[in-house]
């Protein structure tokens, strides 16, 4: 393998799998059984707040019985290991990452654990449930605040940061993720403009497999280990 300076890493749904944290996009996944319009968008929270409430509610308590894996160990050891620089970008809202030791990270889809104020448009460490009643930790406003997640038409977290990442690597891995959710799925073709090689990690070749140059697929707690060691060993 060659040496690379500069690695961007893409990460989905299937990586937090194994651990336990329910995808979304499968066939048997939350999107199967709740209309994302009623609980992801703007006008879902305009409509019902408490319901909306009441859906991340349920995924924050479930957060606290799982548990980082192999997958999410593996990128921490690389971040910290690896004589280039890493910058890992994540499409998941838990905090999985940072448990495992990940600190050069972006949360593309916002944080469940974070909470956003309408009010101030402050960001707040958000652990308990979430309601009408619940009070800006920032301005102290009541009734102003959402989960610090973003919703189907809205635009993600730091684009103009991971989009200058992606200018600058040589190394694009992807990890777990389906390929057909924009603007993650064109990150692929973004590096690739720009002379990197691209990597995808996953159980099955994703949407947008043709544009990658080399392709492993399988459980993420097995082949992201080895390729992180393979990547390790080739310094």
């Amino acid at each position: 393998m060659p040496a690379y300076k500069s690695i961007v890493i893409l990460t989905g749904a299937g990586v937090s799998a194994e651990s336990g944290v329910d995808t979304f996009r499968d066939k048997d996944g939350i999107w199967s059984k709740v209309d994302y319009r009623d609980v992801a968008t703007p006008e879902g929270f305009i409509r019902d707040a408490a319901r909306v409430h009441e859906f991340y509610n349920q995924r924050r308590r479930g957060m606290a019985r799982v548990n980082p894996n192999a997958a999410h160990a593996a990128l921490a050891r690389l971040e910290r290991e690896f004589s280039g620089s890493v910058l890992l970008v994540t499409q998941n809202i838990d905090d999985l990452h940072e448990r495992a030791g990940s600190t050069k990270l972006i949360h593309m889809h916002g944080e469940l654990g974070k909470a956003l104020c309408q009010a101030c448009e402050q960001r707040s460490p958000w652990s308990k449930d979430m309601s009408a009643l619940s009070q800006c930790p920032a301005c102290g406003a009541v009734g102003y605040l959402r989960p610090d997640v973003v919703w189907f038409g809205e635009m993600p977290y730091q684009m103009d940061r991971i989009y200058a990442a992606l200018a600058d690597c040589d190394l694009f891995v992807s990890i777990g993720t389906s390929g057909n959710v924009y603007p993650a799925a064109g990150f692929v073709e973004e590096a690739r403009l720009n002379g990197a090689h691209t990597v995808e990690l996953n159980l099955e070749p994703s949407d947008g497999h043709s544009s990658f140059n080399e392709i492993v697929l399988g459980k993420a707690t097995e082949i992201v280990p080895a390729f992180v060691a393979r990547m390790l060993t080739a310094r």
